[in-house]
Formats: C-alpha cells, structure tokens, sequence
C-alpha cells in the first residue's frame, strides 16, 4: 500500500479497499507539525494502515527538519511505542 503526500492540502493519504485514509496536520509555527486527525474506514481498521500513514508523516518531519505536536490520540500513542523517533516531539 502506498501513501500519498498532498502538500496544498495538509494530508497524507493511503486508499483502501473502502475508501481512503487519511493522517492531517497543520502547520503549527516556524519548523513545527500539528498532527491533529487519523481516519481509516471502519472495515479497514486495525491492518496497519493508520500506523503507515503516520510512519510516512514521522518520515516526512524528520527529512525537512520539522518537529511534530501529536495531539491525535493515535499519532501520541504510535510515537510512544517507537521511542526512536521522540526526539521529533515538540514540547
């Protein structure tokens, strides 16, 4: 599966087989990434498509040198089960 970046749109998105995920941010200050909403198709949940879209975001921030502020649940809870990738946490 493949996860597609819009930059106008501030979104990373992955189609599904029911319709298309998505992990949206915002620009939240000079260098700094709001990672405010994940959204997967209920019939497609829990296959790993959520964590992809956010693994791709986390790519992102670090390849341009941004920090990231997760208040989705999902994003906070995937960073604190890959601690290696903390250090892009804007506190």
């Amino acid at each position: 599966m493949s996860v597609s970046h819009d930059r106008e749109g501030h979104r990373f998105t992955a189609k599904v087989s029911t319709g298309t995920a998505v992990l949206a941010y915002t620009p939240a200050g000079p260098g700094i990434l709001e990672l405010y909403s994940t959204y997967v198709p209920a019939a497609d949940r829990g296959r790993g498509v959520a964590g992809l879209l956010v693994e791709a975001a986390v790519g992102y921030a670090r390849s341009e040198g941004l920090r990231i502020i997760p208040p989705c649940w999902y994003v906070a809870q995937w960073i604190n089960q890959h601690p290696e990738h903390a250090d892009l946490l804007s506190v």
